[in-house]
C-alpha cells in the first residue's frame, strides 16, 4: 500500500492517518484528513511532495487552518500541514519567517527587534503562507506594504524566489493564488522604529480587535471579502442577521463578519448559514458577497 510506502521513505516526518482535520482548524469542524503530513525543512516537504506527485496521490496544502472551512467530508489523498516550518529569523531590518509561522509571532518578533511595519498582523490569526496566498490585511496594513521576497516550491517540485512586484497583490490576493506554487517563507521588509510605540499601537490594534470580535468563539475570521463600495458587517448587521443560526453555526452577535461556532457546528452548518447570507443580501441589496474563506474537502 501506499501508506506503507509513505511510511517507510519518510520514517523520521510525522504522518498521520484518518485524522479528524476538527483538531486544526479554527472553526473546529471539518471531516478527516486521509493522510496528515507534518514536513519540518524545505527539503523535505519538497521530497515530500515530488513523492507524492510520482505517485499520484491528491495533495491538499494547509498553513495552521486559522482561514479555511474543510467539509465534512474531509480530505482524500495527503494533507500537508507546514506547522513545524516555524522558524523566524531577524537580519538587520529584514525579518525572514517560515511558512508555518504565525502572523502574530511574526509581529511580535518584529517588535522586539524594534522593526516597525508589521503592526496591523498582531492579530491576525494565520500563518505566514497564509498570509501571503491571500494578501492578508488589518487595519490598514497589508502584507503586500511589508513583502520583500517569498519563496516557494513551485508546481514542477523546485524552488523559486519571487520578489514583491512579481507577486501581483491586489484585495485579498495574490500570485500564489494562480500558481498554486507552495510558500516555504517570506522576508518582510522593515524600518527601524521605538519598541515603546510599536508596542502602544500593537496595544491599541489588540484592544480593538478584543472589543470588536468574537475571540471567545471559535471561528475563522472575517468570512466574506468587503464588496466594493460597502462595508460586509455593516449588510449583514442592517439585514437583521447577527444571531441567525443554523445547526452549531451563528452569525456573531458581536461582529456581524464573523460567523461563530457557538454548539458543535458541522462544517456542513457553516456552509449553509453561508449561502443563507449571500442569499439574503442579494435579495436585499442586490450584492454578491464573495467568500474570503477557502472551502475545501468532499461533502
Amino acid at each position: 500500500m501506499k501508506k506503507d510506502l509513505l511510511l517507510a521513505k519518510f520514517p523520521e516526518v510525522k504522518i498521520l492517518f484518518e485524522e479528524p482535520l476538527s483538531k486544526y482548524t479554527y472553526t473546529k469542524t471539518g471531516g478527516k484528513a486521509e493522510w496528515l503530513v507534518f514536513p519540518k525543512s524545505n527539503e523535505e516537504a519538497k521530497e515530500i511532495v515530488n513523492w507524492l506527485k510520482e505517485e499520484k496521490v491528491p495533495m491538499t496544502i494547509l498553513g495552521n487552518a486559522s482561514n479555511v472551512i474543510v467539509r465534512d467530508g474531509g480530505i482524500q489523498g495527503a494533507v500537508i500541514l507546514l506547522s513545524e516550518m516555524n522558524d523566524i529569523i531577524v537580519k538587520e531590518n529584514r525579518i525572514i519567517a517560515q511558512a508555518g509561522a504565525l502572523l502574530v509571532d511574526t509581529s511580535a518578533t518584529a517588535r522586539d527587534a524594534q522593526l516597525t511595519g508589521l503592526e496591523f498582523a498582531c492579530g491576525i490569526p494565520g500563518s505566514i503562507g497564509g498570509a501571503v496566498f491571500m494578501n492578508a490585511g488589518a487595519y490598514g496594513g497589508e502584507v503586500d506594504h511589508v513583502i520583500e521576497y517569498v519563496d516557494v516550491l513551485t508546481c514542477e517540485g523546485e524552488f523559486k524566489r519571487y520578489y514583491h512586484d512579481e507577486l501581483a497583490f491586489s484585495y485579498r490576493h495574490s500570485l500564489i493564488q494562480e500558481t498554486n506554487d507552495i510558500v516555504l517563507a517570506a522576508c518582510f521588509n522593515l524600518t527601524r522604529g521605538d519598541k515603546k510605540e510599536i508596542s502602544a499601537r500593537m496595544d491599541e490594534l489588540t484592544e480593538m480587535r478584543e472589543s470588536k470580535q468574537p475571540l471567545e468563539y471559535p471561528s475563522c475570521g472575517s468570512v466574506f471579502k468587503r464588496p466594493e463600495g460597502y462595508y460586509t458587517g455593516k449588510l449583514i448587521q442592517d439585514a437583521g442577521l447577527q444571531g441567525k443560526q443554523i445547526g452549531g453555526a451563528q452569525v456573531s452577535t458581536k461582529h456581524a463578519g464573523f460567523i461563530v461556532n457557538v454548539d458543535h457546528a458541522t462544517a456542513s452548518d457553516y456552509l449553509a448559514l453561508i449561502h443563507y447570507v449571500q442569499e439574503q443580501i442579494w435579495d436585499i441589496n442586490q450584492v454578491a458577497l464573495e467568500t474570503e474563506v477557502r472551502i475545501i474537502g468532499e461533502d
